[in-house]
Formats: structure tokens, sequence, C-alpha cells
């Protein structure tokens, strides 16, 4: 087995259940570190700040600064210093548009110049105006794009409603299909291949979204069954590479052969 020094982990279902860290998850990125590997955090979480999502890390004993990747990075990736940008989502969304140089717009009528992009995600502010504002502004010529599509998101207490259920009512009001930049599509593997490299393994509990990312960054993909999917849920597709019960036992198997 190739020695492999750049490691991108997914957060639900691998590090966490919720607000609860699977057990062995600190300690297996801690191993990783120690052996010489890079640690990356790679989550289609829009609308947790990048400091909110580096605390909660830090919370489970996982030094995160400078090594998380969201789908909201991913989305303000692709507007420009300068566009007029209409958010529709969250605190994370506005924080990565806003480290861009972009001027994010408070909403749109018709009649007003249109933003050049509306960029969609998770938004617990959610109103008819809001959804209203971005669809009227994309049919006046705003570019679409969406941070990710998940159709829902897990809490302790059942799965709420995700970024992709509101990008599902733009898409469907303006017959327009959006730039997706979330996992499992490029925008989202752009950035983690020009910031860490270009060549490690995905580690995920799902293969529609982790494993079909592992495949648009041309990495290995590991499963670990702490999430989503169980070992009778195999065959998946795509296969992944490596299996494992957890973090924990992926890592002290990849360091047993050599990573």
């Amino acid at each position: 087995m190739n020695r492999t020094n750049l490691w991108v982990l997914d957060l639900d279902g691998v590090i966490w259940m919720g607000s609860e860290p699977i057990a062995g998850s600190a300690e297996a990125v801690a191993k990783l570190r120690d052996a010489g590997a890079t640690v990356v955090f790679a989550t289609n979480n829009s609308f947790s700040t990048e400091a909110q999502q580096v605390e909660k890390l830090g919370s489970f004993g996982i030094d995160a600064v400078d090594s998380v990747v969201s789908s909201a990075m991913a989305g303000a990736s692709l507007v420009h210093e300068g566009e007029r940008v209409f958010v529709f989502g969250g605190p994370g969304v506005v924080e990565a548009v806003a480290a861009r140089g972009a001027i994010i717009v408070d909403g749109f009528v018709v009649g007003d110049e249109p933003p050049d992009a509306v960029l969609v995600g998770l938004d617990w502010d959610l109103s008819y105006d809001r959804l209203r504002a971005a669809v009227q502004a994309i049919h006046a010529g705003a570019r679409f794009i969406a941070t990710n599509t998940d159709s829902t998101y897990p809490t302790e207490v059942g799965l709420y409603p995700g970024a992709g259920s509101i990008v599902a009512a733009v898409e469907r009001s303006t017959g327009i299909s959006p730039t997706v930049a979330g996992k499992p599509d490029q925008p989202m593997a752009d950035l983690i291949r020009d910031r860490f490299g270009t060549d490690g393994v995905m580690v995920g509990d799902r293969a529609d979204t982790d494993g079909a990312f592992a495949r648009t960054l041309g990495f290995e993909f590991a499963l670990v069954f702490s999430g989503v999917l169980s070992e009778s849920d195999l065959p998946t597709d795509p296969m992944p590479d490596r299996t494992a019960v957890d973090l924990r036992s992926l890592v002290k198997e990849s360091l047993a052969n050599g990573m």
C-alpha cells in the first residue's frame, strides 16, 4: 500500500454524530498527525462559520485551525471580488462570501439592478420573501449557485431539512439548475486539491456523497460504518477502497500497513 499523507475526513458519521463525538475519533486524528499526515475536515455544513466548526472540533479534543473546508467556502469560490451577491443562506455563507471581497446584497425587487449571483445554502431564517427575492433575481439574470444539495441533515432529534430542500424550491421556481459547489462536486474538490495536495484518502460514512467526492478528488475512498451505512449495505456505488468499523479502526489498520 502506498503511503497516504493527506487524509480528508467527513464530520457527521466520522468524527461525531450530532453533538456527540464518536469514540476514538480524536485519538485517530492525533495518530495520523503523529505519523506525519495532513488531516483536513470536509463538510457540507454551510450554515456554521469556520470559527464555529473549529470550536466544535476543539471541544472534542481536535485542533482544526486552518483545516476545515466547507461547502460555504466552495460556493464562495465561485464568486469574485467586487461582485454583488444575494446570500440565501446562513452565517457561514455570509462569512465566506465577504472573505472573497464580494458585496453582499440584502434582497432584490423587480426593477432593481440584479445581483451577479444568488448563493443558496441552509437558511434558518427562510421566509417566502427571501425565496421570492432569490427566484426573481435569478429570473433577472443572476447566476444560481448552491452550496450543496443534501436534502436533510442529522440531529439528535431526527432529520432536519437540508440546504438541498431550499435549493430544490428555487430550482423548481426558476426552471434553472444551479452550479453546485460542495461534496461531491468539483469546486470543493478544487479547493482541497489546491490548498492541501492532489493525492490522498477521503474518509466518509456514505457512498453517494463521500464516495462520489473521493472519485471527484481522485482519492481513495475509505468507508467507515459509524454513520449512515453498515457493512450489510455493501456493495455500494462507488465501492470503497478501504472499510472499517470506525475511524479509530481504520487508522489503526492503515498505520499497520504503512498508511
